[in-house]
């Protein structure tokens, strides 16, 4: 499974009310480090699918999100656990620490 897009339209459906873990990557069109890390996000939806979703948050389509998150700088990635928020990673990572990171949640 691919990641998902979320806007104010499916983020309480898509993420506060999953199942499973949800990682929101919080980003934007013109953000470097966000297009740099897309890759590795969309390989590691995959291999944890049905385990943790992956959803991507445009910032700049969806302000009130990004500022109800607290979301200061991008890319900014979010995980959710039972509709909140239990952790946050700032910044740009290599691919395996992002999926150290997601697989704490699996």
């Amino acid at each position: 499974m691919a990641t998902v897009k979320v806007d104010t339209s499916n983020f309480a459906t898509e993420v506060l009310q999953s199942a499973e873990p949800v990682v929101v990557d919080f980003w934007a069109e013109w953000c470097g480090p966000c297009k740099m890390i897309a890759p590795s996000l969309e390989e590691l939806s995959e291999k944890f699918e049905g385990k943790v979703k992956v959803a991507k948050l445009n910032i700049d389509e969806n302000p009130d999100l990004a500022a109800q998150f607290g979301v200061r700088s991008i890319p900014t990635l979010a995980m959710f656990k039972g509709g909140e928020v239990a952790d946050i990673k700032v910044g740009a990572a290599p691919k395996t620490a992002l999926e150290s990171w997601i697989s704490s949640a699996a």
